[in-house]
């Protein structure tokens, strides 16, 4: 755990401004077995501080690659220049950021780190009941990894926390061949928040999930291509996760909108069916835990849900205290950095589309003649909100039945004008939390929700 040599800083906090001081320690192992083999095992603890200062809108920011009590003087009184210098040659003539009554948040259970053998030895573990359950592969990868930030903040006018955020997960991705020789592949993860010791104990839990995604493999070699076009889909909870993070998420985080999103012109408008509510939640979401659960940003902002969607209208976005005041909005804690030497930006935390009503049996006996997605390996969405996504595992629906397996295939529309057509929304969430979101910085996010009956463009053969 960080020790605190960095606090004495607050000494050279700078009278009439807001200061932020962080110091950091990212953590990140990880251990790839490729067809039993060790393709790649790394271990890295990345530390330093940071200073931040806002001097009437203009920012100076400073960053060290070291922990101590010089360092943390040193890039304050550096972030402090940088505002006035920029304070007197681009003022900028905003007023002062959001107050936020000054609190201090409990320290988290520290990490309980383990060696990096017991990565490989849980790793060589999965990869010898795949080698002996799953006979058909001609590929098979298992990755163990284990990320987290630790994180000291210090404020002169928000909250002071000490936090640190751990997840690990197991990734298993293989590959068959189709009756033609062609490869499809498969991948599934396993894990979520917390350390990898804790969090993985036997490697015999994961084998119903490992049996379940080679069936599906198996399916999927013998499948069919989809038939292009505008058809009715049940989007599953991760399509649908990948849906809000993707093409409305990013649309609505307040630096984009400023820069043109879509978000901008239809602030108060109907973007969706009266059945899609949308939130970007902090810590707890539906009466759990998120998958990712954040307490306060790196601004100090104490972090709450931030509501995007209710009931189809577009009620709100996800701010930094700056461009809370400049939208009139209430900061709830989006404001997120993922280095020591990085900037905090508006980041998502936990996006989900809420759940509905209808019972997934009773949405699929619906749909005469659609498909049945339930993820995606890949996507790519602009500030118009304009995606496409590639559909990994899928299945036809026909007269109410779940029937063939597809073979890969895309998706892609406009997110507001598809989410009009939502017309069914099942009672259950599922959350996805593996993987990084990549705005200008890495960050770990968590994004889900229910499926979702709508219609979608589907890509062909």
């Amino acid at each position: 755990m960080l020790q605190d040599v960095i606090s004495s800083a607050r000494a050279d906090f700078p009278a009439g401004a807001s200061s932020e001081l962080r110091g950091q320690l990212s953590r990140s192992r990880q251990v790839v077995l490729l067809g039993g083999n060790v393709v790649a095992n790394q271990r890295a603890d990345i530390s330093g501080v940071s200073a931040r200062v806002n001097r009437g809108g203009s920012y100076g920011f400073s960053s060290m690659a070291e922990l101590s009590p010089e360092a943390a003087r040193m890039v304050m009184r550096a972030a402090a220049d940088n505002a006035a210098f920029m304070a007197g040659h681009a003022p900028r003539g905003q007023a002062a950021l959001p107050r936020i009554e000054h609190r201090v948040l409990p320290l988290a259970a520290d990490i309980s780190d383990v060696a990096q053998s017991d990565y490989i030895d849980f790793a060589r573990a999965v990869d010898s009941y795949i080698t002996a359950h799953c006979p058909e592969l001609v590929s098979r990868t298992v990755v163990a990894m284990e990320d987290s930030m630790e994180k000291m903040i210090f404020t002169s006018d928000a909250t002071d926390a000490h936090f640190i955020a751990p997840r690990s997960y197991i990734y298993v991705m293989m590959t068959a061949l189709t009756p033609e020789g062609a490869p499809v592949e498969l991948f599934d993860v396993f894990g979520g928040e917390g350390t990898f010791g804790v969090s993985f104990t036997d490697a015999a839990s994961l084998s119903a999930g490992i049996d379940r995604l080679y069936e599906r493999l198996m399916q999927k070699r013998a499948g069919v291509y989809a038939d292009a076009g505008l058809k009715a889909v049940i989007l599953g909870g991760h399509m649908t996760g990948m849906l809000s993070h993707e093409a409305v998420g990013h649309t609505v985080e307040a630096d984009l909108v400023l820069g043109g999103s879509v978000a901008g012109p239809n602030l108060g408008k109907r973007v969706a069916s009266e059945l899609v509510t949308m939130t970007d939640f902090a810590h707890t979401a539906f009466g759990a835990r998120c998958p990712l659960p954040v307490f306060t940003d790196d601004e100090g902002t104490p972090a709450e849900d931030a509501p995007l969607i209710e009931n189809g209208i577009l009620t709100g976005y996800m701010n930094s205290r700056e461009t809370a005041a400049r939208f009139g909005m209430k900061p709830c804690g989006n404001a997120r950095a993922w280095s020591f030497s990085d900037e905090p930006l508006i980041r998502m935390r936990n996006t989900a589309v809420h759940p509905g009503r209808d019972k997934l049996e009773d949405m699929i006996a619906s749909v005469d003649d659609g498909y049945y997605l339930l993820s995606s390996t890949n996507g790519q969405a602009d500030t118009t909100g304009e995606f496409m996504f590639g559909v990994s595992l899928g299945y036809e629906i026909k007269h109410g039945k779940l029937g063939r397996a597809l073979l890969d295939t895309t998706i892609s529309g406009v997110a507001f004008d598809m989410l009009k057509t939502v017309d069914m929304v099942s009672d259950t969430v599922e959350w996805e939390s593996s993987g990084f979101c990549g705005k200008k910085q890495p960050m770990p996010v968590g994004m889900g929700g229910p499926a979702l009956r709508c219609k979608v463009m589907i890509g062909g053969r």
